[in-house]
């Protein structure tokens, strides 16, 4: 038997075959399109990616040569604050669902929060400042442009889901009978959940404009929510966990004890330490959120440093200014040269978030001189996911009071060998990379497995994990903070740019 995971992203979706050993032995995938109507929108298609998710689980049980009678169980991981909402009756969306990335509600931010306590009006109960990242305000936005559409919603006929929810509802049915539900690690992104008791806090609904009654259930990340309906994929096969991707990836990595921690590297950097049973409210400018729920047990918590753009500012050089020709062509540009040539890129495309949270700022590219070339800005645009991930783990280590010994890494860009060694040089830390990079999807696996018996405990997903390769640092303390220091400055840059929109 095997157990599915539907990694569903912000460029991508795919469906990844897991065996018991926590090994990927098949998967397929599919991009769906990236639309942006205007500056700072950022928009996709929820009907593609319900079609590119039927399709890469056929593809990924082709491939494994698996009928649904093979699979245990399916775990859903997703791009989370990204907000959708459709007809109930219909499964139609009544807008294209508006991304994490989106800052189009930034006057609705700072209208709330002029009622008193600015960014951190609902931070002691959410854990989460007022920022166009999260889901709420982008509803509010939808209802408010939507002709018809709050009166729609206050009578129950329009549901809301982030992407998790989306998928579940149609899986199991969409307007026959299909389930509408979230997890904790999902719901604790839209800023409408308090926290401590893991419901939805209908005072912030009511003053964010969204009805409560399109909200989705509440579940932990971990029991079983529905089959999947009959023709479908995976039909009659448990849905059993979901988690948000970068909560998926931190259980992927196991981190199951309080102070372990790991970073993502994919659109966005995401930074989580696990905090155990205690909300820890961060005075440094990170987040408080879910980390994972297994069924009935309490709820476990992490800080988190959230980076809006790392690997999206390649897929930038590539398809916006033709620096290079693929993705994978990045390391080799880059050493072409020995160092960035003076040269900084502060990827500020949706504003800054953790730890600055500056919706006003807008990505610069500064130190240019005639010496500077086509390798010194691939360089600079590794290594500002490196200094951006930095900033957030200094960050962490000052809310938590221990400073991090190691850090685990996932995702696309640690394949770069580059960038891994110059993270560990910032650091002045080991960066350790798992022999099972893909930790999102099998994240999703391992939920929807213990949920059904196909692990038996968290003890056996332990056992699972490997090291790969390790990073160790080797540069020099006064370059290290010469380094710093420039890209201090250039953060400064981007501040103050972008006009407050009405």
């Amino acid at each position: 038997m095997y157990v599915a995971a539907i990694d569903q992203g912000t460029t991508s979706t795919r469906c990844l075959i897991i065996d018991h050993d926590g090994r990927v032995v098949a998967g397929h995938q599919l991009e769906h399109r990236q639309s942006f109507p205007r500056a700072g929108w950022v928009e996709h298609d929820p009907l593609e990616i319900w079609k590119n998710t039927r399709e890469v689980c056929a593809g990924a049980l082709a491939r494994a040569d698996l009928k649904p009678a093979d699979v245990a169980a399916v775990g859903i991981t997703n791009q989370r604050e990204t907000a959708v909402v459709w007809d109930r009756a219909t499964g139609e969306p009544i807008h294209p669902a508006i991304v994490w990335q989106d800052t189009r509600t930034d006057a609705i931010c700072r209208r709330l929060g002029d009622l008193g306590g600015g960014a951190d009006r609902y931070r002691a109960r959410v854990g989460l400042p007022l920022a166009t990242y999260f889901s709420a305000p982008k509803v509010a936005w939808i209802l408010d442009h939507v002709d018809g559409a709050r009166e729609r919603a206050e009578a129950g006929e329009l549901a809301f889901g982030t992407i998790d929810s989306w998928l579940v509802w149609n899986m199991t049915g969409g307007p026959d009978g299909g389930r509408h539900v979230t997890d904790v690690t999902n719901a604790s992104r839209t800023m409408l959940m308090d926290l401590e008791r893991l419901a939805w806090d209908e005072s912030i609904a009511h003053e964010m404009g969204v009805p409560t009654a399109m909200l989705p259930e509440i579940c932990s990340s971990s029991e079983v929510y529905g089959q999947v309906r009959a023709g479908g994929v995976l039909a009659g096969v448990p849905i059993a966990g979901i988690l948000g991707d970068q909560q998926a990836a931190t259980f992927g990595q196991v981190c199951f004890e309080p102070g372990t921690a790991k970073n993502t590297y994919g659109t966005g950097n995401f930074v989580l330490l696990n905090t155990g049973h205690e909300r820890v409210v961060s005075r440094h400018g990170l987040i408080t959120t879910v980390c994972y729920q297994l069924g009935d047990a309490p709820a476990v918590y992490a800080l988190e440093g959230s980076i809006a753009v790392t690997g999206s500012l390649v897929q930038w050089l590539r398809d916006n200014l033709g620096l290079i020709g693929s993705a994978d062509e990045i390391e080799a540009v880059a050493r072409s040269v020995d160092d960035n040539g003076g040269a900084y890129i502060v990827p500020a495309f949706s504003g800054l978030f953790a730890p600055h949270w500056r919706s006003d700022a807008r990505g610069v590219v500064v130190g240019l001189t005639r010496y500077v070339n086509r390798g010194h800005l691939a360089r600079a645009a590794l290594e500002a996911a490196a200094f951006q991930s930095y900033e957030v783990i200094q960050a962490m280590n000052a809310d938590s009071g221990v400073p991090l010994t190691e850090l685990k890494v996932d995702g696309g860009m640690v394949a770069n060998d580059l960038l891994m060694q110059f993270q560990a040089d910032l650091l002045g830390v080991d960066v350790v990379r798992p022999v099972v990079a893909e930790t999102t999807a099998l994240g999703a696996a391992y939920a929807a497995g213990l949920a059904v018996g196909f692990w038996a405990s968290t003890d056996e997903l332990v056992a699972n994990w490997a090291e790969d390769r390790r990073w160790q640092p080797s540069m020099a303390d006064d370059r290290r903070q010469q380094l710093l220091t420039d890209w201090s400055r250039a953060v400064e840059r981007t501040f103050d740019w972008a006009e407050p929109e009405d």
